[in-house]
């Protein structure tokens, strides 16, 4: 599996709270989630993502609480990855739970870069920059998880 997109960038220790306010909790509809993703971090966030961008942030994305909302306001604006230093187990967990590509990787990469995932060889290319960062691939079983688009329809065989 390969991604291509432009990266928004964030920094450390981005919750759950800031990526799906609490106050949008009363739904779980993901089209309504993505309307307010980011909207307490970025106000400019669901103006400007487009199919297929790249969320690059720090250590630690996805703490706090352990919603699903996060990773499904995420998934359903368009987001095509999020590529992190660390992220929060139980945010790591939900993002593959929901087939939401996730990637634990310490590239250089800066806002509007535009980088190519290669999920299969584990190499990260910052298409902008010219560089290839190597990470540890996943493993066959969350490839499949994630290719059918979440746990459910992987055990569905769907």
């Amino acid at each position: 599996m390969k991604l291509t997109g432009k990266v928004i960038k964030y920094g450390d220790n981005v919750d759950t709270d800031v990526i799906i306010p609490a106050r949008y909790l009363n739904t779980s509809d993901p089209g309504e989630l993505a309307a307010h993703c980011m909207e307490d971090l970025d106000r400019t966030f669901v103006e400007r993502v487009q199919k297929g961008d790249i969320i690059v942030a720090g250590n630690n994305f996805g703490c706090g609480s352990s919603r699903e909302h996060a990773p499904i306001a995420i998934k359903a604006s368009g987001v095509g990855a999020v590529v992190a230093k660390s992220f929060a187990r139980i945010f790591y967990r939900n993002a593959i739970n929901i087939g939401l590509p996730i990637l634990e990787c310490d590239a250089e990469i800066d806002e509007g870069d535009r980088v190519e995932i290669d999920f299969d060889r584990g190499e990260l290319h910052n298409l902008t920059k010219n560089t290839v960062t190597a990470f540890a691939p996943f493993p066959d079983f969350l490839q499949n998880i994630i290719a059918s688009g979440g746990l459910m329809s992987s055990i569905k065989g769907e």
